[in-house]
């Protein structure tokens, strides 16, 4: 019985680690199949698993397996009333807007790019970067200072996980496929609409809340 028991307990622990091995990543931040192919494989073995332990926490996965990636995001659960039953985990972000228009802007490239039917990789250089936000700036805009603000814009947009710059060619960045999660179809519909309203801010960029 002692045995039977201690191999139990020992079961137990392995299955334990083997979830916590994937939940703590997924909790500080997105995971991609390209990047960690053996935590991915963990993570599509025990899927339910870890939709069944972060529901407690307030959270869904959220997992594309055709895009490669996966993240955890608050649950929309309300009362009657529209307060949130549990407390959020994962804060809201208030983004300024040269960053929430620059990703308007890269998820709609992007949507373009995938109905060319060409490659899977959007690939774009800072100077393209520059003349898709050119038209939404104030006329007269300083050049250097431009360029500088695509910079730093850019830095933000890769810091929250949606663009990457290629190794050893800086100028170069790579719009990751994880923005389709967070600017779906339906805000794209109305992605005109938007623009009107991003081009209300240029007198007073006070920023945008997505």
């Amino acid at each position: 019985m002692m045995n039977v028991t201690a191999t139990n307990s020992n079961h137990s622990d392995s299955s334990t680690q083997e979830l916590s091995g994937v939940v703590v990543p997924l909790l500080k931040g997105v995971i991609y199949q390209e990047e960690n192919p053996g935590l991915w494989g963990s993570l599509l073995k025990l899927q339910a698993s870890v939709q069944d332990y972060v529901v407690v926490l307030g959270l869904e996965l959220t997992l594309d397996e055709a895009e490669g990636y996966a993240f955890l995001r608050s649950r929309q659960d309300t009362d009657a009333d529209g307060a949130a039953l549990i407390p959020r985990l994962v804060a809201r972000r208030q983004l300024a807007y040269p960053v929430s228009l620059l990703l308007a802007l890269l998820r709609k490239k992007l949507a373009e790019f995938d109905a060319s039917g060409g490659d899977t990789r959007l690939i774009l250089s800072r100077d393209e970067v520059v003349e898709l936000i050119r038209i939404f700036l104030p006329a007269g805009s300083n050049e250097v200072k431009l360029i500088d603000q695509i910079d730093v814009t850019l830095n933000r947009i890769a810091d929250l996980g949606f663009i990457r710059r290629l190794r050893g060619q800086p100028q170069m960045i790579e719009v990751r496929r994880i923005i389709k999660a967070f600017i779906d179809a339906q805000w794209l519909a109305d992605f005109d609409e938007r623009l009107t309203e991003y081009r209300q801010h240029l007198a007073d960029p006070t920023g945008v809340d997505r």
